[in-house]
């Protein structure tokens, strides 16, 4: 399985990570890696940029050293309601739009809470994936989270990173691919990358996939016509004409 597109990666915006967009392109190029989503941290996370960042991302090309860009963001989850830092003025205007926990946004609680939560966003038109699902600091009940995402036709996302930054999560995200199998989830992968040179690495991730013997077709990021299907599914959803970027 060869995985082309790279849906979570982030810049300098971030904060904490340390890599401009071109060198992002240019690695992603260098790594076979066909596109790119940029998804720096919402204004919540310490050191992310104002909102007008995200507002503002039209300025950049659609295409940057052979490698399509998509402008997104990965939002932060800031309470069990669905509240999360960017309003729908922002997110209309992005072309992928990731949510995820943060511990520094919002105090980890019970499963039921980091569940309800989770299906809040899920079911929120402007988000299209749930990031690192397989944080156990944030442990959910994972059949309902997945059947919400069959339910709601949204993306769960396969963590690169999890691996090594959120200890424990290997058996959560191969739990979650397998549940996503079961239920014909769509799965999104992303390298979570904080600098160039980590930018369509998948060692975990294609690990996984083979491991819970993922089909290929539910695996979004395989084919860029399946990533443009879904820009278009998502334009659609949220009643964005097709055409017009912003």
């Amino acid at each position: 399985m060869r995985i082309v597109a790279d849906t979570h990666t982030h810049t300098i915006s971030s904060g904490h990570a340390y890599s401009t967009i071109q060198e992002n392109a240019k690695e992603a190029f260098a790594n076979g890696i066909q596109m790119i989503n940029m998804s720096d941290h919402g204004p919540a996370m310490s050191g992310a940029p104002f909102r007008y960042h995200f507002g503002n991302l039209e300025i950049i090309p659609d295409s940057l050293y052979g490698v399509r860009v998509l402008k997104g963001v990965e939002l932060n989850i800031m309470n069990y309601s669905g509240k999360v830092d960017l309003d729908g003025y922002y997110l209309e205007k992005l072309d992928l739009v990731l949510a995820s926990y943060h511990d520094i946004c919002i105090k980890p609680a019970a499963i039921e809470e980091h569940t309800a939560g989770a299906i809040h966003i899920i079911s929120d038109p402007y988000i299209d994936v749930f990031a690192h699902p397989g944080n156990p600091q944030f442990q959910i009940d994972i059949e309902k989270v997945v059947k919400a995402a069959r339910d709601y036709n949204k993306i769960i996302e396969i963590n690169n990173q999890s691996v090594v930054v959120r200890r424990g999560s290997e058996k959560n995200c191969l739990q979650i691919a397998r549940m996503c199998k079961k239920y014909g989830v769509r799965v999104t992968t992303g390298s979570d990358a904080h600098i160039s040179f980590g930018i369509g690495r998948f060692d975990f991730v294609a690990k996984l996939l083979e491991e819970a013997e993922m089909p290929e077709e539910l695996v979004i990021t395989t084919s860029l016509g399946k990533m443009e299907d879904y820009l278009i599914e998502r334009r659609k959803r949220i009643g964005k004409p097709a055409g017009r970027k912003y």
